[in-house]
């Protein structure tokens, strides 16, 4: 099987509280109204906002819900991130259930919103994960795109489709746009941008395509996105050729020259090391 539908889903939340009993609702609207919905996925830090003073350990009684909610519905569960409390630290965390209403994996954001995400761990593990008999999956969450080598480690690990939840309320949505754009392109794979809406985000969600092509982009209100996509367009454009021109990918595998920079302990150079620390911009004086 090839076909598989996943439904984004663009919606109002508290910044601070509680929102996963708006969550439940909106999947019950959804897989009632679109029942051959196999996959759902929300935006960064829906579930409880976007306060890392609300981080908890996982598992969690608030991810056990979601758990029953996809088993519930047989459905595969996104449900955002998390603040997630633990020994070493506060981590944004992803949780992927699966249609029995398991747990199969958890992703920690591996690029904090720094400065302004002050606080939080950075992950270190990518997270990949298979849907029998449709695809492999890959995991990132909102800055990590802004990273090319984050993408390409899970296409280069087979990834198919990037599920991607995002909480963007600032001006630069139009360039995420873009870089969401690119990502699928010189990877060859389905991106699915999920933003939220209201105080957890500005919209414009947005879904694409391993040509780079906008299969949907939302507006800056609530929305529901049901999306089939074909796994075996993906496998065919690795095959032959983005439009029958590019192969990225293969060239990549193929390629001569070493990038010597990320072999070193810090990825680091000289260049880098001059621009200065890490830290929000301050007014100047007049």
């Amino acid at each position: 099987m090839s076909y598989f539908t996943i439904a984004g889903v663009q919606m109002h939340a508290l910044h601070h509280g509680d929102n996963t009993d708006a969550m439940r609702h909106r999947v019950d609207a959804l897989m009632n109204r679109f029942p051959q919905v196999q996959m759902v996925l929300f935006s960064e830090l829906l579930p409880l906002g976007a306060s890392p003073h609300h981080a908890t350990p996982l598992p969690s009684d608030v991810e056990q819900r979601f758990c029953a909610l996809a088993e519930q519905y047989r459905i595969w569960l996104i449900p955002g991130s998390m603040f997630e409390q633990t020994e070493a630290g506060i981590f944004n965390t992803t949780s992927v259930i699966n249609p029995q209403g398991q747990v199969i994996a958890r992703y920690r954001k591996q690029f904090p919103f720094r400065p302004y995400e002050a606080g939080v761990e950075s992950g270190t593990e990518f997270v990949l994960f298979d849907v029998p008999e449709v695809g492999r999956f890959g995991v990132s969450i909102c800055y990590d795109m802004w990273f090319p080598e984050t993408t390409r480690t899970l296409a280069a690990m087979g990834a198919e489709v990037i599920l991607h939840p995002t909480m963007t309320d600032t001006i630069d949505r139009d360039v995420e746009l873009s870089i969401a754009r690119t990502n699928a392109a010189v990877n060859q794979c389905y991106f699915f941008d999920i933003n939220g809406a209201g105080a957890l985000g500005n919209g414009r969600s947005i879904v694409v395509g391993p040509s780079g092509d906008v299969i949907h982009q939302a507006g800056i209100g609530e929305e529901v996105m049901p999306i089939e996509i074909d796994l075996n367009r993906v496998r065919r454009e690795r095959e032959t050729g983005l439009r029958g021109l590019g192969q990225p990918l293969k060239s990549f595998r193929d390629r001569q020259v070493d990038f010597t920079l990320y072999q070193s302990e810090t990825g680091s150079s000289p260049f880098l090391d001059t621009l200065g620390p890490l830290a929000k911009p301050v007014r100047a004086d007049v």
